[in-house]
């Protein structure tokens, strides 16, 4: 496939790559490289910084999934009423 640029350096990449986030490398002057990428927002990371965090909530997730629920749920009252007292 051949495209030209426009008079502002854009080429356009066609649907396969439309609305999702790619890598452009410079591998010389003459060429590039794009490839799609994945993002991980920056609240997040610290999960895939954290390999003992990240096996927990994704061992959990497998449990939700194979319908396992906590045998102690949390008592979301108890914790309003912390929550309350915290902001006082």
């Amino acid at each position: 496939m051949i495209k030209t640029a426009d008079s502002k350096g854009r080429v356009t990449l066609g649907h396969r790559f439309a609305n999702r986030p790619v890598i452009i490398e410079s591998i010389s002057d003459t060429e590039v490289k794009i490839s799609l990428a994945r993002l991980i927002p920056e609240r997040e990371m610290w999960l895939y910084q954290n390999p003992e965090a990240r096996e927990m909530v994704f061992s959990a997730l497998e449990r939700l999934k194979g319908g396992e629920l906590a045998e102690n749920p949390p008592d979301l009252e108890a914790d309003e009423d912390l929550v309350s007292r915290l902001e006082d």
